[in-house]
């Protein structure tokens, strides 16, 4: 969403939530006319920016912004704003698209701001901008969105036409509440691709303890090779009954994969969570592996491949980290290397303390237990290290976080 970061630790914790429009006919055309031009903008702007080598927002928009208005003349002075604002993220945020030109889906979802859309909260009727005038649509959704929607500050929406329904996807500023001291620790989550989370609590998820149809790791290991190969005979088969049937499991199972990344990351929440006056809870922060590059670290085997590069590891972390924001449990995440080589009881690292995928022995001291566990393990006492490193007093009195310049630490060369 459109909120910047700086924003967002100034104000709350930002959440998304989604209603469904209920527009008219005529409403509907104007609102795929809306979204048509400004991701047909968008593209050309794109192409601009790449052949002329101009990325940054501001020199962007000194660049095309007359020549956009003089192009589109639809698309109004606020639009054109956020399409340069819009094509200038594209490329801050995905620096592998400056190798082409960024090509903007024809129905993609287009940002609104405030100066676009406006809200009804009384009457559940929202004010959304087209090239023809704006149209005030109804809107409806779960009763917690709603009173999200009523009660919190609102930042920016984005329009979505999703199989002929039409969705307002909405920011709203959550009250970031005040992050406690961990009392008992942190709880350390292990990700993979055997197990998908394995707790240091020697839990497995997903398992019995979650709601829903999903048993275990094997179980959405084999729904997702079902799928796989019914997309491959599909396509395969390339008739037209074909397509449509590729367009009916489109989504499917990136839905799944959410759905159930957000279940495991509520239950790591409420098991890590803080002492209550009647003693309920753990009293724990949250320690999960900074797992960015991976992708780009682990070599896998071919028939492992395909496993490793479509698993939501980012996705489970940011799932867990904006719910523990929220409850104002403490979150961490820490360097992954060897944790599953290093034992938690002696500190003995080697390649020999894992003879197997699954098994951890101890050459040392001959612990022994479920690698994944062993590492779960490592990485809550990693966890607790971290933190302590981010919220050491400094000598001079200033907050970690607000250092002077000379006070930080050097960082090491390579090779030393």
């Amino acid at each position: 969403m459109g909120l910047r970061k700086s924003a967002v630790k100034q104000t709350g914790c930002v959440s998304v939530v989604q209603v469904r429009l209920s527009p008219t006919p005529e409403q509907a055309v104007r609102l795929a006319a809306a979204v048509a031009v400004c991701n047909t903008a968008a593209t050309y702007a794109s192409r601009i920016a790449w052949e002329q080598g101009v990325f940054g927002q501001l020199a962007l928009h000194r660049l095309i912004y007359r020549h956009l208005r003089e192009q589109f003349a639809d698309l109004g002075a606020q639009a054109t704003v956020r399409t340069i604002a819009r094509v200038a993220d594209v490329y801050a945020n995905r620096r592998s698209t400056r190798k082409r030109a960024h090509i903007f889906r024809p129905y993609a979802a287009v940002p609104y701001d405030a100066r676009m859309i406006s809200f009804n909260r009384d009457a559940h009727i929202a004010s959304i901008w087209t090239p023809t005038g704006r149209v005030h649509v109804a809107y409806t959704g779960r009763d917690e969105d709603l009173k999200a929607i009523d009660t919190l500050p609102i930042g920016e929406c984005d329009l979505v036409e999703r199989n002929g329904f039409w969705l307002l996807q909405v920011a709203v500023t959550l009250p970031r509440p005040e992050v406690t001291e961990p009392v008992n620790g942190f709880l350390g989550v292990d990700q993979g691709t055997a197990n998908l989370t394995v707790t240091s609590d020697g839990e497995v998820l997903p398992g019995k303890t979650l709601p829903g149809t999903i048993e275990n790791n094997g179980h959405i290991r084999g729904l997702r090779d079902r799928r796989h190969r019914q997309r491959k005979r599909l396509q395969a088969k390339g008739t037209s009954a074909a397509r449509r049937r590729l367009r009916a499991l489109a989504g499917r199972e990136s839905r799944m994969m959410k759905d159930v990344n957000h279940q495991i990351s509520k239950h790591l929440v409420r098991e890590a969570e803080v002492l209550s006056a009647h003693g309920a809870g753990t009293g724990r922060g949250i320690a999960m592996e900074e797992l960015s590059g991976i992708r780009d670290r682990v070599r896998a085997h071919r028939s492992q491949r395909r496993t490793l590069h479509g698993w939501a590891f980012a996705q489970q972390i940011t799932f867990t980290r904006y719910k523990a924001e929220r409850a104002g449990i403490p979150f961490t995440t820490v360097d992954p290397a060897y944790t599953s080589q290093t034992c938690p009881r002696c500190g003995h690292v080697t390649r020999l303390n894992r003879p197997e995928r699954g098994t951890f022995r101890c050459r040392s001291c001959d612990l022994a237990g479920h690698a994944d566990h062993i590492a779960a393990i490592n990485i809550a006492n990693r966890g607790v290290e971290s933190w302590g490193a981010i919220n050491r007093p400094h000598a001079t009195g200033l907050p970690s976080a607000r250092r002077a310049p000379e006070s930080k630490p050097q960082t090491s060369t390579r090779g030393r």
